[in-house]
Formats: structure tokens, C-alpha cells, sequence
């Protein structure tokens, strides 16, 4: 094993490559190999945060695993769509606004379930209808408005 650095002898030489050695003629300016693209927006944290926000403090909408409680659950959180309609697709999320309140164990059932796909489409199309107009009444947006969004 060599314990000292290893050292170069002669300096690197500057290639043919270098703009240093062949400037281009004034008033030319490089070609672009490809041209720019221009990304899709996407939601900032403070546009998808409001839907969020709405799901905290409500009981669970998907009722896949149990009945309705009616009441607040500490494991609800936000559980969004897992459909292509909704705009999953990948490793890509569905928009936030298709978004419902789920218990932890109808998330997993959801995410995980061995059920067949169209009874989940079924299920969260039926949390959806339910949680839309409770959504639009908490954040004081009209349903129009909503589904503009």
C-alpha cells in the first residue's frame, strides 16, 4: 500500500477543444445542439397545501375497511387517487384536489388491497362525491371553482 500522494510529473496540455485556443468570429454565437423545452407547472406547496389542510380533522370518507364513525380520527390523513383518470400515472401523484380523508387502515386498503380495481375506482368515486361539497364549504370555495382548479 502506498502511503504517499501520488504526484504528476508533467502539467495536463490544453486540448484542441479549449474556446481559448479557437474564438469564434464576433457576432456568431454557438449552435444549440437541442432545443430549450419548456417544463409544465407544477403546483407549489402553497396551492396543493389548502386541499391538505381541508383533510385534517375529519373523519374517514372512504369507509373501505369499516363503517361511517362520524367522528375525528388522529390516523386520517390526506389519501389521494391511484386511477390514471385523476392524473396518476407512474411515480407521479394524482392532483391534490382528488384528494379524500382516509383512516390509516382504508389508505393501506386502498394503496395495497388485494380488492378488485374497479370496487376501489367505486369506493373512492363514492368518497369523492361525499368529501367535495364538505371541502368546498371548509376552504369557502365555491364547487364551480373547484372544478376549475
Amino acid at each position: 500500500m502506498k502511503k504517499s500522494p501520488l504526484m504528476r510529473k508533467t502539467p495536463l496540455k490544453r486540448g484542441s477543444w479549449s474556446r481559448k485556443s479557437a474564438p469564434l468570429p464576433e457576432g456568431i454565437k454557438p449552435a444549440r445542439k437541442t432545443a430549450i423545452k419548456s417544463r409544465v407547472k407544477r403546483p407549489t406547496v402553497a396551492e396543493g397545501s389548502k386541499y391538505l389542510a381541508a383533510c385534517r380533522g375529519e373523519p374517514c370518507y372512504l369507509l373501505a375497511v369499516h363503517g361511517w364513525t362520524g367522528y375525528e380520527d388522529p390516523t386520517v390523513v390526506p389519501c389521494h387517487s391511484n386511477f390514471s383518470k385523476h392524473g396518476k400515472a407512474g411515480a407521479r401523484k394524482a392532483d391534490h384536489r382528488y384528494t379524500v380523508p382516509g383512516c390509516m387502515w382504508c389508505h393501506a386498503w386502498l394503496d395495497t388491497g388485494t380488492e378488485l380495481y374497479e370496487v376501489k375506482v367505486a369506493m373512492f368515486d363514492s368518497a369523492i362525491a361525499r368529501w367535495e361539497p364538505v371541502r368546498a364549504r371548509k376552504m369557502g370555495m365555491e364547487q364551480t371553482e373547484l372544478e376549475e382548479a
